[in-house]
């Protein structure tokens, strides 16, 4: 099981990429949660199955399809196992 925190910049805001990380996430199977953050990135974190994870992350580099993703970073972090599901938070 692995956990990551991310942060995406470029044109990520407005153009639906929480609902559409939400969305990719529970249909991996992962937990975490997804916001947008003030200076117009946004920012994750995703746990769950090592493959499911690199595929979420292999999604963040185009997101939905009006987003123009600059740039991925992210930190593997210890799996914590605190999350029930996936959210957006506001």
């Amino acid at each position: 099981m692995k956990r990551v925190h991310v942060i995406i910049s470029g044109r990520v805001q407005g153009v639906f990429f929480r609902a559409e990380t939400q969305r990719a996430a529970i249909g991996l199977n992962l937990t975490g949660w997804v916001r947008n953050l003030s200076d117009g990135r946004v920012e994750a974190v995703f746990e769950g199955e090592d493959a499911n994870v690199d595929k979420m992350l292999a999604w963040c580099q185009h997101g939905p399809p009006a987003a123009r993703v600059q740039e991925v970073i992210f930190d593997d972090q210890t799996y914590s196992g605190e999350f029930s599901n996936f959210g957006v938070k506001y």
